[in-house]
């Protein structure tokens, strides 16, 4: 692995940041958004919109503003992976059967699913917006739920049955970290062997390498953009790293309690883990010394699985 292509010498770090979705990429500034969607006939469903208020004074404070973000960028995120979504919908509905005569071509495949009966029935009581918010929260909801429920309620429960063979606190809690680092790199070697996934981490990459390039202060041109890695200091991939191994850190000083009360006192770590993993990324986005390189390492390589050449 090439530091010296990923911590650019001469780059200007910026606060910008970015997310792929379906087709498309979300890019985020400090005072807005924008979206873009390759629609199936080649076309680009583009839509900017200012940001909401910032989180004021909260945003300042060291550990806090990492749990007030990583809630924004869960809304945010989610809202903008249904909105490429309909956007795509909407074209398969003023074009139908162009979504099957063209997908070899565009690489695009699917079709657009007809509402529910629950759908039409909640759209037509309390309208489409309503219908929106209810969808936005709820996708928020469960994936918070299977995110804890997978990645730090099962590993902890699973790896109970070790206190039969050992009262180690510190391995008890080390094969628990391990455990759980294990099943989320397996998670993400499962999910890019799918084809849509596969496309996703493409424009993943494609949003890295806008970034890299316009904090070397390049042209936005997709020349000027191909000659950087797909990798990326700030990335949430790496961020998820950070949860990962500072978890394990942070759980292994409260010992190992019954089930309950490890399983409880996890669950209220969550919030200080993110901040302290939000710290991290912000320090490894504006620094380049060999600590910072090391701590970088494992989310870096995390990336060359999430992340592939556009």
């Amino acid at each position: 692995m090439d530091f010296s292509k990923i911590f650019l010498k001469d780059a200007c770090p910026t606060k910008i940041g970015g997310q792929a979705v379906i087709e498309g990429i979300m890019m985020k500034g400090l005072d807005r958004t924008a979206v873009c969607v390759r629609l199936p006939d080649g076309e680009m469903h583009i839509k900017t919109q200012g940001l909401g208020a910032s989180g004021g004074s909260v945003m300042k404070l060291p550990l806090i503003r990492g749990v007030v973000a990583f809630v924004s960028s869960l809304v945010s995120g989610t809202k903008t992976l249904l909105y490429a979504a309909d956007v795509l919908e909407d074209f398969e509905r003023k074009n139908p059967g162009y979504e099957a005569e063209n997908a070899d071509a565009s690489g695009v495949s699917g079709g657009a699913e007809e509402p529910s009966r629950f759908e039409k029935w909640f759209s037509g009581k309390f309208g489409e917006r309503a219908l929106w918010n209810l969808m936005l929260a709820g996708s928020v909801l469960f994936a918070i739920a299977l995110t804890v429920g997978v990645f730090i309620v099962l590993p902890t429960y699973l790896v109970n049955f070790l206190s039969r063979f050992t009262e180690n606190e510190i391995v008890l809690n080390l094969v628990e970290g391990i455990f759980r680092i294990i099943m989320f790199v397996l998670y993400v070697v499962v999910i890019s062997q799918m084809n849509d996934i596969k496309r996703v981490f493409q424009y993943h990459g494609a949003e890295h390498k806008t970034i890299h390039c316009f904090e070397n202060g390049l042209p936005l041109t997709p020349e000027n953009a191909q000659q950087f890695y797909t990798l990326h200091p700030r990335c949430g991939t790496s961020f998820l790293m950070f949860v990962m191994i500072i978890s394990l850190v942070l759980f292994s000083l409260l010992g190992w309690p019954d089930l309950k009360w490890r399983i409880i006192s996890r669950l209220l770590l969550v919030p200080v883990v993110a901040g302290i993993s939000y710290e991290l990324l912000r320090w490894a986005g504006r620094s380049d010394n060999i600590v910072v390189r090391v701590l970088s390492l494992p989310g870096l390589y995390l990336q060359k699985l999430t992340t592939r050449q556009p």
